[in-house]
């Protein structure tokens, strides 16, 4: 449970009380109420009328409320509120285990009863013993939490059947998913539902994040970043074209965003190709944005480096992992501004066209299936040179092939081991995308000429030492000194 250090004690002496009486945000995904006289559960940024401190009980999970008989509050709609970061269990291998569970209700993959604990490499019983320590619920209590609460997202937020939320939320069936829903929730799917103007060709949902969030760095970062053809970033918003699989298929589409940051919130505007693949689009967005970083923990663990603070850095993630371990590839030993001409020659070439409603942003990005049979030499005429070509389409014949998994639900550990294995991946390219795509805070590629100017050294070793201090956050501290250079690179 966070305990933030400037909440204001409430005069009856419980700092959960006063997170709920002040609305605080920075508890957002930390902390739940459970209110006895209605059966309902809140988030602590919920506006409907305060209840009596005696009738409130607190859980630091959505999981465990719900475990305890309370429902979801149809108002403050806790299936926005932030997740949990990849740091945050007690347990590696319990996170690893949620991470999983994450990824696979984000993108409907199926989870059959014995895989999850076979992905860790433990036991059945040992993984529901330890995921019980870690989280207070069992595995397939969470799951179930999991997917009903993206189902009453895709129920509240769009117009998709509700046979279809069943199936995009990881439900078998139709009879399944209305048993499981009217149980949990004491409403069918139907009763949620309530007739809305949708915008027509598209659907907006809302993701929720922790504040503070430095809006500023993260323009910043993508706007220097955005790629012709596929993105478009202005001071308040950024558009892009997107392909993502999920249940099987792939489907394409744009996307818009924008913060609200009095709100705590971004706006995700999404067109109707990407509709079946909300649930996986809403999890790699907050991935890509990060959303579910807790920014008080990570900036006072980085409160000694030496560099200005900036409050809510977060880091930078990716909407599409290969698209992501691409451009750190051609980005080798070139400058960002470099890597983009050649990334958007990359997509000028082998990119399919996709009408958006923003001129110049027509085209996705090739996945790793066409640049695994591109022509070397057509790739060496985009200014490429001939061993980062041979870098780029080993990488994508990995990936097409399904031998490396490019997306944070990734084991760490083996798929860094296999980019190593790669020609042409250094230590820098396989951490920047241990960051970047696999979502690793701790990631270190410590020869970045960046963090060493930063550092105003050259020697990687005495860079390495003084990073010591900042585990296992040493990625944001990357992220954190690129700024101070951010005018210059």
């Amino acid at each position: 449970m966070p305990s933030p250090s400037n909440v204001v004690p409430d005069p009856r002496g419980d700092p959960h009380y006063s997170a709920i009486l002040s609305h605080d945000a920075r508890f957002d995904g930390r902390l739940f109420v459970g209110v006895r006289t209605t059966g309902v559960y809140c988030r602590p940024v919920c506006r409907v009328r305060t209840p009596l401190a005696r009738n409130c009980r607190y859980f630091p999970t959505a999981m465990l409320a719900e475990q305890a008989g309370f429902r979801p509050c149809l108002r403050c709609r806790p299936e926005l509120a932030p997740g949990l970061a990849r740091v945050d269990s007690p347990n590696v291998l319990a996170a690893e285990a949620a991470r999983l569970i994450d990824h696979a209700v984000g993108t409907g993959a199926k989870l059959p009863p014995g895989q999850l604990a076979r992905r860790i490499g433990v036991t059945d019983r040992h993984l529901r013993r330890i995921f019980q320590e870690a989280h207070g619920v069992s595995p397939l209590a969470y799951l179930t939490t999991r997917r009903l609460l993206l189902a009453k997202q895709l129920l509240t937020d769009t117009a998709m059947p509700v046979t279809q939320v069943a199936l995009a939320s990881g439900f078998g069936s139709l009879r399944r998913f209305n048993d499981a829903f009217s149980q949990h929730y004491r409403l069918t799917p139907r009763a949620l539902r309530r007739d809305r103007d949708l915008p027509a060709g598209s659907t907006v949902v809302r993701l929720a994040f922790r504040p503070p969030y430095d809006l500023a760095g993260m323009i910043r970062f993508l706007r220097r970043r955005a790629l012709p053809g596929v993105e478009r970033v202005d001071d308040i918003a950024c558009a892009r074209t997107l392909a993502l699989s999920c249940g099987g298929r792939t489907h394409a589409g744009w996307l818009r965003l924008h913060a609200e940051l009095e709100r705590s919130e971004f706006v995700l505007e999404v067109s109707a190709g990407l509709l079946p693949a909300l649930g996986a689009l809403c999890w790699q967005v907050r991935q890509a944005l990060d959303l579910d970083a807790d920014p008080e923990r990570i900036d006072q663990a980085l409160a000694g480096m030496p560099c200005t603070p900036v409050p809510g850095v977060r880091l930078p993630g990716s909407f599409d992992g290969f698209e992501t371990a691409v451009r750190i590839v051609l980005g080798q030993q070139v400058s960002v501004a470099a890597a983009c001409t050649m990334a958007g020659r990359l997509v000028a070439l082998l990119g399919q066209p996709l009408s958006t409603p923003w001129p110049g942003v027509d085209r996705l990005f090739p996945d790793a299936a066409t640049v695994a049979s591109a022509d070397p030499a057509q790739l060496g005429q985009l200014g490429i040179v001939r061993q980062r070509v041979g870098a780029l389409q080993a990488l994508a014949r990995a990936v097409a092939a399904g031998h490396i998994d490019l997306s944070p639900a990734a084991p760490l550990r083996p798929t860094l081991q296999a980019l190593r294995e790669l020609p042409g991946f250094g230590e820098w390219t396989v951490q920047l995308i241990a960051a970047r795509v696999l979502g690793w805070p701790d990631a270190y590629p410590g020869t970045d000429l960046g963090l060493l100017d930063a550092l105003g050294s050259r020697d990687p070793a005495r860079a390495a030492g003084l990073a010591e201090a900042w585990r296992p956050w040493r990625a944001y501290a990357l992220v954190r000194l690129w700024q101070t250079l951010e005018p210059l690179r």
